[in-house]
């Protein structure tokens, strides 16, 4: 059975405290969770996230049987000079990219997420097609449902600037999208900033005229921001386009997401699937709940938190002049 649809507004997040067990069955409040857990480790002035009131919507323009699909990730090319990105890696700053851009299909892509906040309690990325659908997209394109997949997919940063995100890499992206001729866009976040990233980028699509869909796991943070279409796999982060190592999870996800880009009829549409984690059932309760933490893990997280953001900024610093 498909996931229900539903239409959602730019509302406030679930402030529940995060103390308690959530509900297996309830989304992870990711904005109020991240919000309580930076504070705990110190910090001052919660992040603000983008919210929108006005919500661009473009209908596909063509049957799916005649679209081309391009692909958006937020994870980046293998890098082997760049230290461990494998699965189960720990955060990788050197692995990085600022700057959006183009790589072909074939030969098939090597992407991966050890530079992403994903979930590494519960999930590895061991699996590419977990969070790169492109395996699934090219089956639906020799099965005749899409027309084709894009021969290049894009990288779009993980920016927690909004302007930056907003006023230069969405514009890059559209002029890629642009010259590929595609007809609509999978956008696949990993992280909880990705998914304001992509959110965005899909505004700059669907003002242009290209159709988007985002497969993502951080429903509170699509919505709160507001896009046209989202596919929400409720499923640790870095797994949003389906379950690791199940490749029907994968395959059905995929179809899920590009029949949403014609039954959705107007902006702020959520479907939800039906997949379930396989793994350990705690998983929403242990993604950044701080109040799990003792006073030296607190202390720990800090410190390497710390350590994390310098040397982000002397990648990004050395990025620029490079």
């Amino acid at each position: 059975m498909l996931g229900p649809l539903s239409v959602a507004g730019c509302e406030a997040n679930d402030t529940r405290g995060d103390n308690v067990v959530l509900q297996n069955d309830q989304p992870v409040a990711y904005i109020e969770r991240i919000r309580n857990y930076y504070q705990i480790l110190g910090y001052g002035t919660p992040y603000e996230w983008a919210c929108h009131d006005d919500v661009p919507f473009a209908p596909l323009q063509k049957p799916l049987c005649a679209a081309r699909i391009g692909i958006v990730t937020t994870a980046a090319p293998f890098q082997p000079d760049k230290g461990d990105q494998g699965p189960g890696a720990p955060y990788n700053g050197g692995s990085k990219f600022f700057r959006v851009y183009a790589n072909p299909i074939d030969p098939f892509p090597d992407v991966r997420v050890a530079h992403i906040a994903i979930d590494r309690t519960h999930t590895t990325a061991s699996d590419i097609a977990s969070y790169f659908p492109l395996t699934a997209m090219m089956k639906l394109a020799e099965a005749g449902y899409i027309r084709s997949v894009s021969p290049r997919f894009y990288g779009l940063p993980t920016n927690r600037s909004q302007r930056t995100t907003r006023d230069i890499d969405s514009l890059a992206l559209l002029a890629y999208c642009q010259e590929d001729n595609v007809d609509a866009v999978v956008l696949v976040p990993n992280c909880p900033v990705c998914h304001q990233s992509v959110a965005i980028a899909a505004h700059c699509l669907e003002s242009a005229g290209i159709a988007t869909v985002i497969m993502g796991c951080a429903k509170d943070i699509i919505e709160y921001v507001g896009v046209p279409r989202l596919l929400f796999n409720d499923l640790p982060l870095g797994n949003a386009a389906g379950l690791p190592h199940d490749t029907d999870s994968q395959n059905f996800a995929a179809k899920l997401a590009v029949d949403l880009l014609v039954e959705a009829t107007a902006a702020r549409t959520t479907r939800h699937s039906p997949l379930v984690w396989s793994g350990a059932p705690d998983w929403k309760k242990d993604y950044s709940n701080a109040a799990l933490l003792s006073a030296e893990e607190i202390a720990e997280r800090r410190a390497e938190f710390d350590r994390v953001k310098a040397a982000a900024a002397a990648i990004k610093s050395a990025d620029k002049t490079g």
